[in-house]
């Protein structure tokens, strides 16, 4: 199975957690994403003025390659929510945080 990552950061495969091994997947210079605008749906005065409430709502993916055997993708969790049909795209799962808190790697992959 090839794993190709279409986020912008190398993902760290970790199944048994950070004392385990890892298995890197750069980036593929690729990075799927979903178009992106925003709707008013609501004004709330506060302070004394008036501040618009909007929603952001996500429409079309663009840059997620059509499905091919033995090959899966891992995406944002945006991109992997506007596609829930596709069986061959994955987000980290169970992420693997430093001593920071800083997201260093990821024991598992899932589906949205």
């Amino acid at each position: 199975m090839q794993i190709v990552n279409l986020t912008p950061h190398a993902l760290n495969l970790m199944p048994e957690g950070p004392d385990g091994p890892t298995v890197t997947i750069p980036p593929s210079g690729i990075v799927a994403r979903c178009v992106t605008y925003r709707v008013q749906v609501d004004t709330i005065t506060a302070n004394g003025i008036s501040v618009p409430v909007n929603q952001t709502r996500f429409s079309e993916v663009f840059d997620l390659p059509e499905p091919q055997p033995d090959t899966i993708y891992v995406v944002s969790a945006i991109v992997a929510q506007a596609v829930p049909h596709r069986p061959d795209v994955f987000i980290v799962d169970d992420t693997v945080r430093d001593e920071q808190g800083r997201i260093i790697g990821a024991r598992a992959l899932a589906h949205v």
